[in-house]
């Protein structure tokens, strides 16, 4: 069965990892929440997927931002610096002896609830804090095998009614996006903004090749993805033109190349959108330069943290 980019190795390690539940390490199997949890009982949360390389977390800082500045627009305190929450995830992979190939999914909620009800008032504990590290390797294959990605009719919303960019634990419409998906047979939902341009992905984000200039959308529309960004600034500082803009599904079945980004996976080509082979139906120049930038990048990273 193929889960896209997010396809994995499975590693019997897992099934004795400890999960840090609010300070408390807890073997994975008994990590869980109250039903009065305000993430299970109403998605009111926000989270980062984070990767492990070297020992180091790989862009920590951005994701405590993206992390913190969730955490302010929905209006709530997580209760730690961002530095006494760095230090409790490295605790975590410290006791788990992780080092390498390692997924964090880091999930903060509002806290309890006196009563299911959504309004904040009735909260009665600190913010929920889950640190879930797993070994996790992504499958070999997604580096080079080229993706089949569908047009789902699920939108991305405006900013007044879910703004893009909140990292929230509601992903009720990325989820619907991903199901109509896989109905169709591809790997991947390609998601358009409210004008019929090309935003993202229901869960990476969305680049194409054109005459040697690389495109993404505009950002209004998309989560702020770390990882896009960095591609971004790598096109930046190497002298391949990129572009964020609108452009439509038109523009991507002539594309000469097109490719994903995200945390777990890094870079992953496109070979099919919507039927419609793209490019060589095969990973292309541009983004196997890519992966190489990308992977100097993270060692640079990891080294500069150390």
């Amino acid at each position: 069965m193929s889960f896209g980019t997010h396809a994995y190795e499975p590693d019997p390690r897992n099934r004795a990892v400890l999960f840090n539940v609010n300070g408390a390490l807890v073997p994975r199997g008994k990590a869980v929440v109250n039903v009065f949890d305000s993430g299970f009982m109403l998605g009111d949360g926000v989270w980062e997927g984070l990767r492990v390389h070297g020992g180091k977390i790989a862009f920590l800082n951005d994701h405590l931002d993206r992390l913190w500045a969730g955490a302010v627009a929905l209006h709530f305190d997580i209760g730690l610096t961002k530095a006494g929450l760095a230090a409790r995830m490295y605790d975590t992979l410290t006791a788990n002896e992780m080092k390498d190939d390692v997924h964090i999914r880091l999930m903060v909620t509002r806290g309890l609830r006196s009563t299911p009800y959504q309004d904040p008032r009735v909260i009665i504990s600190p913010p929920t804090i889950i640190i879930a590290p797993e070994f996790k390797r992504p499958a070999k294959e997604t580096a080079a095998r080229p993706q089949s990605l569908y047009s789902v009719s699920v939108r991305r919303g405006r900013a007044d009614v879910q703004d893009p960019q909140l990292n929230s634990h509601s992903k009720i419409n990325c989820i619907t996006a991903c199901v109509q998906a896989n109905e169709a047979g591809a790997d991947e939902g390609l998601m358009l903004d409210p004008q019929g341009f090309v935003a993202t992905c229901n869960s990476t984000h969305f680049f194409i090749v054109r005459s040697g200039q690389v495109w993404t959308s505009t950002g209004d529309y998309c989560l702020g993805g770390i990882t896009r960004g960095k591609i971004i600034k790598l096109c930046q500082d190497n002298d391949i033109p990129v572009f964020e803009k609108n452009f439509s599904l038109f523009h991507c079945y002539s594309a000469d190349e097109a490719f994903t980004t995200g945390t777990f996976a890094g870079l992953a080509p496109v070979g099919k959108i919507d039927g419609r082979i793209i490019g060589s139906g095969k990973r292309g120049p541009t983004v196997t330069r890519l992966q190489g930038l990308y992977q100097e990048m993270i060692h640079r990273s990891a080294a500069d943290n150390g």
